[in-house]
């Protein structure tokens, strides 16, 4: 006799996928330090979308009268700087604003383009198997075996702005620097973050791909990209947004490091990292303005942490 029973779906319904949102803000109140984490991480938000309204000066704009200034700095000709200036008479204010606007657009895609390409990799290696977890797993230790930073090192000199590839771009093709810079970030944390998330999808996929509503996905004849990308992913989401939270800081302290080396985002627009490099030229006169960007960088990625924390404290509890 064959059986009419239908099998119970994966995938949440929209009501119960937005009742568990619920939960999870209800849940995060109570914890203080995930609430102040999302406040960190929430206020760099709000500053990077409301910088072009907010009442900042220029972050372009230099003062030869206003060199190193300090924090609160007032000069006659009625310029004033909450938090001083750098080498060259900009705000430093200004350009940790409009800074945060570069710093998160590119840091958010680079770590989201990281997490399609790994997750994509990881379902299929978990649960195709065979040559495909072989050869996904090698290709992934290859790039593993390579030390995270030299790999970005090696992927911006040989296809940075200033390589005959970039000049290729730039030139031939009219993309702006900040553009080819931004896309040359995303390859390089691409290459050195998706096999890390790959391995976790794979690890989370073997476990899943044993469960009865798998099996009956495949007896109802669903194809194995619809059992991937409808059966298998969602339901390993609540590790991979706790890591997504860390890994975006990972990003952001990777780009901050590139803008130091003078191998991030092209001046003149404003990067927290390069800003640091700049106030260094200065020795100790430029700490105020090596102090302020180095603040927000810390500020952001312990939000993001702190965050990472609650949400796993929530997915052990939910």
């Amino acid at each position: 006799m064959t059986d009419t029973t239908a099998a119970p779906s994966a995938t949440p319904k929209p009501d119960s996928t937005f009742k568990r949102i619920l939960k999870g803000i209800a849940l995060l109140r109570e914890s203080n330090i995930g609430m102040f984490g999302a406040f960190l991480v929430t206020f760099w938000i709000l500053v990077a979308i409301l910088a072009p309204i907010l009442p900042v000066q220029d972050p372009l704009a230099q003062n030869s009268l206003a060199l190193l200034k300090g924090p609160l700095a007032s000069l006659e000709d009625g310029s004033f700087y909450w938090l001083g200036t750098d080498d060259r008479g900009r705000d430093v204010l200004a350009r940790l604003v409009w800074g945060s606007r570069l710093v998160l657009f590119w840091a958010g895609l680079a770590t989201l383009v990281a997490y399609l390409v790994g997750m994509l990799l990881g379902v299929i290696a978990g649960y195709r198997g065979g040559w495909w977890d072989e050869g996904i797993s090698f290709f992934g230790n290859v790039l593993l075996s390579f030390p995270i930073m030299v790999l970005y090192l090696v992927i911006l000199t040989q296809f940075g702005p200033s390589s005959d590839f970039g000049r290729y771009l730039s030139e031939t093709i009219g993309l702006s620097p900040i553009v080819v810079s931004g896309t040359i970030i995303i390859v390089a944390v691409t290459f050195g973050t998706a096999p890390q998330v790959a391995r976790i999808v794979r690890g989370i996929v073997l476990d899943l791909k044993t469960r009865d509503y798998i099996a009956a996905a495949q007896v109802r004849g669903e194809t194995p990209l619809y059992i991937m990308i409808v059966e298998l992913l969602p339901n390993a989401r609540g590790p991979l947004i706790v890591d997504a939270c860390l890994r975006l800081g990972y990003v952001i302290i990777t780009i901050a490091l590139l803008g130091y080396l003078a191998l991030g985002l092209p001046p003149p627009d404003p990067d927290w990292g390069k800003m640091i490099a700049e106030a260094q030229k200065s020795g100790s006169w430029g700490m105020n303005a090596m102090l302020w960007p180095a603040l927000a960088i810390s500020s952001l990625v312990l939000g993001l942490n702190l965050l990472a924390d609650a949400l796993r404290e929530i997915s052990l509890r939910d």
